[in-house]
């Protein structure tokens, strides 16, 4: 018996991680059906699928009924907003593609017998108490500063999936991704580091918050995508964080960053927003343990890859 082809539905795939995922599983033989709205996202990410018998496009948004007459196995939730200048101007459709959104790809999971993940995220844990971050950590979020339109969206995101999980039998997987970079980030989407390589491409001041000494990890795209696969892939269906434990200072980073390109730039220090953390690290022991997976691009080449990225964008 010939083995079917496996078709994956993935929403936001116009986005920086959902094209990225869309062509890891083209590479992997899947039939991708991509569903977008392009509030965020850019049909420059998706433009090369064109003609690709093995994509078919859906510009629409997720918040509204999906309808498929096809059969689906996968269903991966991945349309959301997801930089802090999305949370100030669009904080209503930020919380509606996270509540409603989600509600509607599970409805799609369910109504198909389709295996369904949801992109959650490490601000699920907010300014943490507990560092690193275990998936046992409870978070701590303020459901009314700036971020809690993206935070409590997430949250409710997982809620509704395990409800799901426990009530329908709806096979499902949450997987919370910590801060990740690569090529087809949005130049001006006010995360750290789009808004620095792009400051110091253009040899502009490199704007630190604070006095720089806040930790953040990066997890290059490509070994993301290949942790959240294999937890769809997997049997476990708790949250499992997938992110890059190496912790570094935002100084270092801005440091690190004037180095690969080059650049002029001075730092500028300003005074730190609300709300914002003072650590991010993931406890990756469970990724490694179920998945076997762990980082393995070094920051240096993945920077590479990144900057020369975003030298034909500014």
């Amino acid at each position: 018996m010939k083995h079917k082809q496996p078709i994956s539905v993935v929403t936001g795939a116009a986005g920086f991680l959902g094209s990225h995922l869309t062509d890891l599983l083209i590479s992997r033989g899947h039939k991708v059906i991509g569903i977008d709205n392009f509030v965020t996202g850019s049909v420059d990410n998706i433009v090369h699928l064109g003609g690709n018998p093995n994509f078919k496009f859906i510009q629409q948004d997720v918040t509204e009924f999906i309808f498929l007459d096809t059969p689906v196995n996968y269903v991966w939730h991945f349309a959301s907003p997801a930089s802090p200048i999305d949370y100030l101007q669009i904080p209503i459709q930020t919380m509606k593609v996270g509540s409603l959104g989600t509600h509607k790809a599970l409805g799609l999971a369910k109504n198909k017998g389709a295996r369904f993940l949801v992109a959650s995220t490490s601000e699920i844990y907010g300014d943490p108490h507990v560092h690193p971050q275990t998936e046992e950590y409870w978070g701590n979020v303020s459901t009314i500063g700036p971020r809690g339109c993206y935070d409590e969206a997430k949250r409710f995101a997982e809620a509704l999936t395990m409800a799901y999980h426990r009530e329908h039998k709806v096979d499902t997987r949450i997987v919370r991704i910590f801060n990740t970079y690569g090529p087809r980030m949005r130049i001006n989407d006010g995360r750290v580091v789009p808004a620095f390589v792009s400051q110091a491409l253009t040899h502009q001041p490199i704007t630190i918050f604070g006095k720089g000494t806040q930790t953040r990890s990066f997890c290059y795209y490509a070994d993301l995508i290949e942790g959240i696969y294999r937890l769809m892939m997997s049997d476990y269906d708790l949250p499992v964080n997938i992110g890059n434990p190496t912790e570094m200072t935002m100084l270092q980073f801005a440091q690190q960053i004037i180095q690969a390109t080059g650049s002029k730039s001075k730092i500028v220090f300003k005074p730190l927003p609300q709300d914002d953390p003072k650590q991010r690290k993931p406890d990756i022991t469970k990724a490694k343990k179920l998945l076997k997976w762990e980082p393995q691009v070094k920051l240096a080449e993945g920077l590479k890859a990144t900057i020369a990225y975003f030298r034909t964008k500014v």
